[in-house]
């Protein structure tokens, strides 16, 4: 059996709320670059709000990969007003779980819940330039990139530049 078909991918619930805050806590402190958020300012939010933004009604959809109980993976889904797009944002795999495919499930499963929204033509991400292993999967998965924005973060005094990419889901 490989690694990977020990991984289950669902919408994270409610009850998901205390891993979802531990896992992205260790992404904010692991990979501070990944992120336009930082630990700093997210430690303190209490779980009550998390559980709240995770409500079937909340207009959040948040994905989690599950290695048996564990939360080891996480991507969310959004769609902005421009109803002809929506995005993928916050996506982080465990370090544990890296390199096993986890990434490539939770944007297939991402790109599953997507791409049936009435109406849709692109879906766009962003990522932190130098990022090679996000960006090979994401290419892999037909994103392209169509821009960079220089300096987009400053982590630790040190500025990141963010590289935008889509992927059409309906040329018609």
């Amino acid at each position: 059996m490989h690694d990977n078909d020990l991984i289950r991918i669902r919408r994270l619930l409610a009850s998901d709320a205390p891993a979802y805050q531990a896992l992205r806590l260790a992404a904010l402190r692991e990979c501070p670059s990944a992120f336009s958020s930082s630990y700093e300012e997210e430690c303190d939010t209490p779980l009550a709000t998390i559980a709240a933004q995770m409500a079937p009604d909340s207009g959040r959809n948040r994905f989690g990969a599950f290695d048996g109980a564990d939360l080891v993976g996480v991507v969310g889904v959004g769609r902005p007003k421009l109803r002809h797009k929506a995005f993928i944002r916050g996506m982080y795999v465990a370090s544990s779980h890296r390199s096993r495919g986890v990434g490539k499930q939770l944007l297939e499963h991402a790109m599953g819940f997507i791409i049936p929204m009435e109406g849709l033509r692109q879906v766009t991400l962003g990522l932190t330039a130098g990022n090679a292993a996000a960006l090979a999967l994401y290419q892999t998965m037909g994103f392209t990139v169509f821009g960079v924005e220089p300096r987009a973060l400053l982590v630790d005094g040190e500025v990141h530049d963010q590289l935008h990419m889509a992927r059409v889901v309906d040329a018609s």
